[in-house]
């Protein structure tokens, strides 16, 4: 028997159930009978008004499912379409395209708000004999995308072991098109990118450098010494006198005769001016050009880069900032930035990249590093190498010392990625290739696990490419 047929039958068996009350009422030896029909009849139509009522909420359900469906496409700042035809459409192809009684746009410069009303009645089956013949069914949706000012450090791994499997190309890919999402002309003025790409130590750049209280001893490169009380604290502390790092090669040396093969390609300090800090950048060309030079070189020490990706956040870093904006270095538009942490209109994020985990790196003992000819001959002679040919190896020791293990090296790291989860920035982490001692050390480092990527090859540019998604924020607001 159909559902109509059904309820067919239950209303004329009411019906008949009435009449029957009717005439038995007027008959006074059977009124505790009455009352017992009475009471059913009642029950009966409580069970029908129930009926009518769980109708009633299945197709508010189903209206209010393709209006949040609506709202979420039509708010998409990406949306070619015009929010009242993306609504409109969902509701033609749902079969309810008479029910959309009205659509509500706000939209600006960084985003774009919808609301949707949709509504329509329904017939009662059982509520009619109470006088009530349809009901009401209203839906209401609302959506908002919208991209707030961004600061983003984008912390990059261009150590040695980038040249294994392709790497390296996979990662330019990948953060190229990171760069390309995230500053969309649509996001002029509202998004900023620091690239600070790092190996056995991080390039400052003589931009940064020099607007440091530095202790320096030499031309050759800007790599900023941080002592380790600092890695607690996302503050770049801009009263504090800094050591200046050594300029030397210690390791990849060849047995050949001096000179034949000195190599000093992988200082400790990046040399190159494609190794430098981009600070507060808007340019997607600048920093895909830049990308694009990287070639794997040194060691690697995670910790020395998010020290500066989170301190390049910090309001401490405005003044410099500043300074830059000034000598047209920096888009006068970011002058101001970094923002402070109680601006409520931005958002700081860290996206942290390595394809492996926190090494050992060593420093010339001071002795051996405190005159011009000093600076000068270590500048020119590998270290490993000369020690090899020129020094007993029982007395190699005695030239240089180990500033960093591994360890203390994921200490440091655990210090500054808890420094800056108490300021509130947000920390997303890329383990490329990683070990799984890697992929817990980021994991650690990450705001949660779901801000944490494990990915092999190509897979990177999708971690990107989420990453990138998920800043533009796109959510229900009703």
């Amino acid at each position: 028997m159909t559902m109509t047929r059904k309820i067919e039958k239950f209303r004329s068996d009411l019906r008949e159930f009435a009449a029957f009350s009717r005439s038995f009422g007027k008959d006074e030896d059977g009124m505790v009978t009455m009352f017992a029909c009475l009471m059913i009849f009642c029950m009966l139509m409580i069970s029908g008004i129930g009926y009518d009522m769980m109708r009633h909420e299945m197709e508010r359900t189903r209206i209010q499912a393709v209006a949040d469906r609506a709202v979420l496409a039509a708010a998409d700042l990406d949306q070619t379409l015009t929010p009242q035809a993306v609504v409109q459409d969902y509701f033609d192809k749902s079969g309810m395209g008479d029910f959309v009684s009205n659509v509500e746009v706000n939209q600006g410069l960084n985003f774009r708000s919808v609301k949707v009303n949709a509504e329509t009645t329904m017939n009662t089956a059982f509520m009619d004999y109470l006088g009530v013949e349809t009901l009401r069914v209203p839906a209401v949706s609302a959506a908002e995308e919208k991209v707030n000012k961004v600061e983003i450090s984008l912390v990059l791994d261009i150590s040695g072991s980038m040249k294994n499997n392709g790497k390296m190309d996979n990662l330019k890919a990948a953060a190229s098109t990171f760069v390309d999402t995230v500053l969309d002309p649509a996001n002029e003025n509202l998004i900023s990118v620091s690239m600070i790409p790092y190996s056995e130590h991080v390039n400052a750049g003589p931009l940064i450098y020099n607007q440091l209280n530095m202790q320096g001893r030499h031309n050759y490169s800007h790599c900023v010494e941080f002592p380790d009380d600092e890695f607690g604290s996302v503050v770049l502390d801009t009263a504090r006198t800094y050591q200046q790092m050594q300029h030397f090669q210690w390791n990849t040396f060849s047995n050949e005769a001096p000179g034949v093969r000195n190599t000093r390609y992988d200082t400790v300090c990046p040399r190159n001016a494609y190794e430098r800090i981009v600070p507060t950048s808007q340019d997607p060309d600048q920093l895909k050009s830049q990308i694009e030079l990287f070639k794997p070189r040194a060691g690697t020490s995670i910790f020395l880069g998010m020290k500066w990706g989170a301190a390049m956040l910090d309001p401490s870093f405005r003044p410099l900032n500043n300074t830059m904006a000034s000598q047209g270095f920096v888009d006068a538009n970011f002058a101001t930035r970094p923002a402070a942490y109680s601006d409520e209109e931005t958002m700081k994020t860290i996206i942290l990249m390595t394809d492996g985990q926190n090494d050992r790196s060593w420093r010339i003992q001071n002795r051996y590093y405190n005159s011009n000819s000093e600076v000068v001959h270590w500048a020119r002679n590998n270290l490993s190498q000369w020690l090899w040919w020129n020094v007993n190896s029982a007395y190699h020791g005695n030239f240089y010392y180990q500033k960093y293990t591994a360890a203390q090296g994921d200490g440091l790291l655990d210090s500054i990625c808890d420094a800056a989860k108490e300021k509130n920035i947000i920390i997303w982490s890329i383990g490329f290739e990683v070990t799984d001692h890697g992929a817990n050390v980021m994991r650690q480092c990450a705001s949660s696990p779901s801000h944490f990527f494990r990915v092999e090859g190509v897979e990177i540019e999708e971690a990107f490419t989420s990453i990138a998604r998920q800043i533009n924020k796109l959510r229900l607001t009703q």
